[in-house]
């Protein structure tokens, strides 16, 4: 199966250590996220839409309560990429 690229951008950064930290309303929820990056830095590429769409695809997760993170499904789906550092 094919991934878009902007899904593609979105596992490529979880995929180097990133995760999407969610915000819920106070019925559980979730009406807002924000992507951050390994070195902690922010990252607004990743609409609400377009997480709910890996979400649903089973390409992150969220264990514990915590951040979402990257699954082994979505590492699978990822193409590798060239670091530019």
């Amino acid at each position: 199966m094919d991934i878009s690229k902007a899904e593609q951008r979105v596992l490529h950064l979880l995929a180097q250590g990133g995760r999407i930290v969610v915000e819920k309303d106070v019925r559980g929820r979730i009406i807002d996220n924000r992507t951050v990056t390994r070195d902690g830095w922010s990252w607004f590429g990743c609409t609400l839409a377009l997480f709910k769409k890996l979400k649903r695809r089973g390409y992150v997760a969220s264990r514990g309560g915590g951040p979402y993170q990257i699954t082994r499904l979505g590492l699978e789906r990822v193409r590798s990429q060239l670091n530019n550092r």
